[in-house]
Parts: structure tokens; C-alpha cells; sequence
């Protein structure tokens, strides 16, 4: 027998109302039942970084959480950052500077550098790398998105 819980979460500033089982994590509810798949899941124990979304405006591992954990909260994933046709500024960054190899990991650093930029609008390249050290590329020496990072806080500043 499934026990579900009723669940009111806003989600790119939607409101979602919806019954889910109390196992369920934030991120299979993000990509499996409402469609969202810019939330990755790599590693599934909360080191990769991947699935790191905004949760009340912080950064947060979607993989730990579990769904009833978002009720009557905010989430913000990538797909409110913007469109292909308007991207934010940090997008256009890596998308110039080559931030992004295979991009499996890029959602997770859009969403972790958001909050950073808006607290360190002028981060040194020790800050810049202290914020991303939490998210994992298998793709990259960092430097390219190191520089996407400092490209990004000059766009964000103009």
C-alpha cells in the first residue's frame, strides 16, 4: 500500500499541487513528474553537484531532498534561467567562453553560481573556485569555466 502526502511546492514560480509517496526525491518529482529535466542526477549522493537547484533562493542538492520536503516552498530550476533565444547572462558566458564541454554538469553550476554572483558581483579567481568546488566536471580542467565564471560577473555588472 502507497502512502501519499499532499504537496503544495512553487517551481519557477508555479504553484504545484500534487499527492507523492514520502520516499520520492525533490529531483525524480522535478524531472519525472513535472517534466523538468534540466535537473541532472549523477551521482545521486549529493557530491556531484548536478542536480543542484535553488531552494528559497539558495543552492541545494535536489538528490537529498525528499519532495514533501519542498511543500509550501520555492524551487527554482534551470529552465527558469532563459530561453535559447534570451539567455542569462551567465549562460551566454559559458556558451562564450567555453564553459560547457558535454553540458551534463552545466545546470548544476548555473545554479550554484546564481546566488554566488548575486552576493560576489567582483569574485576573485580563488572565490570563483571555492564557489564551484562542489560541483563535479569530467570533462574540463575548470579553467574554461573559471573564465565563463569572470565573464559572467563582468555581464551581470554592466
Amino acid at each position: 500500500m502507497n502512502i501519499e502526502y499532499p504537496i503544495s511546492v512553487t517551481v519557477n514560480g508555479t504553484r504545484y499541487d500534487r499527492d507523492v509517496e514520502p520516499r520520492l526525491l525533490l529531483s525524480d518529482f522535478l524531472r519525472h513528474d513535472l517534466g523538468l529535466t534540466g535537473t541532472h542526477v549523477g551521482c545521486e549522493h549529493g557530491v556531484c553537484g548536478a542536480c543542484t537547484v535553488l531552494f528559497n533562493g539558495q543552492p541545494v542538492r535536489s538528490c537529498l531532498m525528499f519532495a514533501v520536503q519542498a511543500d509550501g516552498q520555492e524551487v527554482t530550476t534551470v529552465e527558469a534561467l532563459g530561453t535559447p533565444d534570451d539567455l542569462h547572462p551567465i549562460q551566454e558566458a559559458f556558451l562564450e567562453a567555453h564553459g560547457a564541454q558535454c553540458g551534463y554538469c552545466t545546470p548544476g553550476f548555473f545554479m550554484t553560481l546564481v546566488p554566488f554572483l548575486e552576493e560576489n558581483p567582483d569574485p576573485t579567481e580563488e572565490e570563483i573556485r571555492e564557489a564551484i568546488a562542489g560541483n563535479l566536471c569530467r570533462c574540463t580542467g575548470y579553467q574554461h569555466i573559471v573564465d565563463a565564471v569572470k565573464l559572467a560577473a563582468a555581464k551581470l555588472g554592466s
